[in-house]
């Protein structure tokens, strides 16, 4: 028998490789005879560089750049096994993660520290990019970025505006003079799953201000500042970014990409997959445990589990999935390929010892779904 373990990580608890070895452990004490394939994923969220660096066998570059809130933070990129493309996690440079709860502000935040990864990675050769872009900590239309790779951003009397996202009213002008001319020369692969356009009530400052700190008078600020920006941008490229699906991901990034680069977007597990050879992974194979800290309708917007499950459908290949905790509306992820849910608790517990346990507790779970499914495979035969 043969089993791919293809997890997410567990967020806060456990990472994705640490959690395939565990649920490996726990496959392996259901029978010797089974084989096992480890192809720990993500969704183009946290975790997409250790995904795609571990399977390509690539490397990694740290270096200090600019965080969310204009102090210095370490980050990193990664450079594939390929020695030609690049994964840049705008989250390892500014993300939501590294500010405190107290000082979460989407006026303040920027994503100045992403374009000097980027510019960083022009530096030692790189002009294949992937870009994962969730889990940012900013609303700033990507302006951060555009300034730390050149870009001249200007109010009425000439003068260069801040990188925050409360500083996007106060552009009138771009001068793209010191643009970076080897972007020109790239490509720009964004892995996002977020189709909300860059303003409105479903753009970018309504739908995710919030979870990064905006109340609900700055969710409106916020908008009036990014609808400017985007008739700023129009003047200049002729994009127009107000309604354009995808432009409103991670704070208004998605559309400094598509108006600025050569860029590209997809589904961020569909370039995981692609990237780290699951689908080769998947062939001969009898059954595919996945998983991630939490199942529910959300998870059928592209997430990890569902992502797995559509491939390993294509191959009439079975999918269970591990979860830490199971929410509302799993039942229309079943239309995907998904085979069934379990959840690792096993118990009354804290979530704090969920968590603490989880290595335990994904390995427990995971031999008793193979157990069961040895069964079911013999009483078919």
């Amino acid at each position: 028998m043969r089993i791919v373990i293809a997890p997410d990580s567990f967020k806060g608890s456990i990472s994705a490789m640490d959690a395939a070895k565990a649920i490996e452990n726990g496959v392996k004490r259901a029978g010797t005879n089974i084989e096992t394939v480890l192809v720990p994923v993500a969704d183009g969220g946290e975790g997409t560089l250790d995904s795609l660096v571990a399977a390509t066998g690539g490397r990694r570059v740290q270096l200090q750049v600019l965080g969310p809130l204009g102090q210095p933070v370490l980050a990193e990129y990664g450079w594939l096994g390929d020695g030609k493309t690049c994964v840049i996690e705008m989250a390892s440079a500014s993300g939501l993660c590294l500010v405190p709860d107290e000082q979460k502000n989407p006026l303040q935040t920027t994503t100045y520290g992403t374009g000097e990864l980027i510019r960083s990675a022009l530096d030692e050769g790189c002009r294949q990019f992937i870009l994962a872009i969730g889990g940012s900590a900013t609303n700033d239309g990507g302006i951060g970025m555009l300034q730390a790779l050149g870009m001249k951003l200007q109010d009425a009397s000439g003068n260069q505006v801040g990188n925050s996202g409360g500083e996007l009213g106060k552009i009138a002008s771009i001068d793209d003079t010191g643009w970076d001319s080897r972007i020109a020369e790239s490509t720009f692969l964004i892995a996002s799953d977020v189709q909300n356009p860059f303003v409105g009530k479903k753009g970018a400052s309504h739908v995710f201000g919030p979870q990064k700190g905006a109340t609900p008078e700055m969710v409106e600020l916020l908008d009036q500042y990014m609808t400017h920006w985007a008739d700023v941008v129009e003047a200049k490229t002729g994009v127009h970014l107000h309604d354009l699906p995808g432009a409103g991901a991670a704070g208004g990034i998605g559309g400094a990409f598509q108006a600025f680069f050569p860029a590209t977007m997809r589904r961020g597990i569909d370039i995981v997959i692609e990237f780290t050879g699951l689908r080769q992974a998947l062939e001969g194979a009898d059954a595919v445990i996945t998983g991630e800290g939490q199942i529910d309708f959300q998870t059928a917007s592209g997430k990890t589990p569902m992502g797995i499950a559509q491939e390993a459908q294509l191959k009439g290949i079975p999918t269970f999935v591990l979860a830490g905790s199971i929410g509302r509306g799993i039942e229309e992820l079943y239309q995907y390929g998904i085979t069934s849910i379990h959840s690792i608790v096993n118990g009354p517990m804290s979530l704090e010892e969920a968590m603490n346990r989880s290595a335990e507790l994904l390995a427990q779970r995971a031999e008793q779904v193979i157990r069961t499914y040895q069964v079911h495979q013999t009483e078919r035969r």
